[in-house]
C-alpha cells in the first residue's frame, strides 16, 4: 500500500462519492471515483517504492514516449517526486482543483540536460475530471519531447469494451513489428494483445464497457494522437507488478503527442489536456 504521506486526495462531496486520489511519485492519479463508480484501473500488484512507475492510474509520460536511449522507458516524469504546488480546494464554480509541479534537477539533467518546468492541474466536478499538463522551457536551449497521459480505464470485461473515433486512421502496431496499418473498424475492440499508436486522431473518443457498463467521453486538447494498449495473457504474466488475470479488467486509452516530437524554444510553453466525462447510461 502507498504511504499516507505520499497521497493527495480531492474530495468533491461530503459523501465521498466523487473523488480523485494522487500519488506524489510521478503525480500519478491512482483513482477517479465519479458518483460512486471507480473509473480508473489500478493493479493490485502495483509497487509503491517511490522508484518504480506505478502500474495503473494515469502515469505521465515525459519527455519521451516508449523506449528511450537516454533513460527509462516513457521518460522520468512518472518516476520523479512532484511538488504539491496548490493544495486541493474548491474554485468559484464549486469544482475541486489541485496543482502539482516538477522542475529539472540533478537526476533529470543527468539523463536529459535541459531546464524545464511541468505544471499538472487537476479539475474535478460531479461528472468530469480534467487533467492539464503545461511544459515550460526555462533554459537557454531549444528542446524536443513527446508526452502522453497513460490512462488506464477499469473494465468488467475488456472484450466488451469499445473505443470510437479511430476508423480510417493510420496506426503503428507494435505487436506487428511497428508495421503501419489503417483502422477499418468504427469501434475498436480487444480480443488479444493490443499496442497501437494512432496518429492525427479526433479530439473526442467514447470508451464503453467501463466498470458497471459505463461510458466515458474523452475530450482531448492539443494532444493529437491516441494509443490503445492491453497486454493480454502472456504479457500480463510477464509483468511483476501486474496480476496474471488483470488484463481482462483494464484498457488503456492514452491521449498524447507522440507521432511527431514537439520543439520548444527558450521561454516557450506547451499545454495539452484531456477531459473525462462519465456519460449518462
Amino acid at each position: 500500500m502507498a504511504a499516507v504521506k505520499d497521497i493527495v486526495t480531492l474530495v468533491l462531496d461530503k459523501d465521498h462519492k466523487t473523488t480523485v486520489t494522487v500519488h506524489l511519485h510521478g503525480a500519478t492519479v491512482l483513482a477517479w471515483k465519479a458518483q460512486g463508480k471507480e473509473i480508473i484501473f489500478l493493479s493490485e500488484g502495483a509497487v509503491y517504492d517511490n522508484k518504480k512507475a506505478i502500474r495503473g492510474g494515469i502515469p505521465l509520460v515525459f519527455p519521451n514516449f516508449g523506449p528511450w536511449e537516454l533513460g527509462p522507458q516513457h521518460g522520468f516524469a512518472r518516476i520523479s517526486r512532484w511538488k504539491l504546488e496548490k493544495k486541493p480546494e474548491k474554485d468559484d464554480s464549486g469544482a475541486m482543483t489541485a496543482v502539482f509541479t516538477l522542475t529539472d534537477n540533478k537526476d533529470t539533467r543527468k539523463m536529459w540536460d535541459h531546464k524545464f518546468k511541468l505544471t499538472y492541474t487537476l479539475h474535478l466536478t460531479e461528472k468530469t475530471f480534467k487533467t492539464t499538463l503545461k511544459v515550460d522551457n526555462t533554459g537557454k536551449e531549444t528542446f524536443t519531447f513527446t508526452t502522453l497521459l497513460h490512462t488506464y480505464f477499469r473494465t468488467d470485461d475488456v472484450t466488451k469494451a469499445t473505443v470510437s473515433g479511430l476508423q480510417g486512421l493510420e496506426y503503428v502496431d507494435k505487436v506487428r513489428r511497428d508495421g503501419k496499418f489503417t483502422e477499418d473498424r468504427e469501434l475498436v475492440t480487444v480480443a488479444g494483445e493490443v499496442d497501437r499508436a494512432y496518429a492525427g486522431t479526433p479530439n473526442n473518443h467514447v470508451i464503453t464497457g467501463v466498470t458497471g457498463g459505463g461510458k466515458v467521453l474523452m475530450e482531448k486538447a492539443n494532444l493529437p494522437d491516441t494509443v490503445v494498449w492491453n497486454p493480454w495473457v502472456d504479457k500480463a504474466k510477464a509483468m511483476g507488478d501486474f496480476r496474471d488475470d488483470e488484463y481482462s479488467s483494464m484498457l488503456c486509452v492514452e491521449a498524447g503527442h507522440v507521432a511527431t516530437p514537439l520543439s520548444l524554444g527558450t521561454g516557450q510553453s506547451f499545454t495539452g489536456s484531456q477531459t473525462l466525462t462519465l456519460m449518462d447510461e
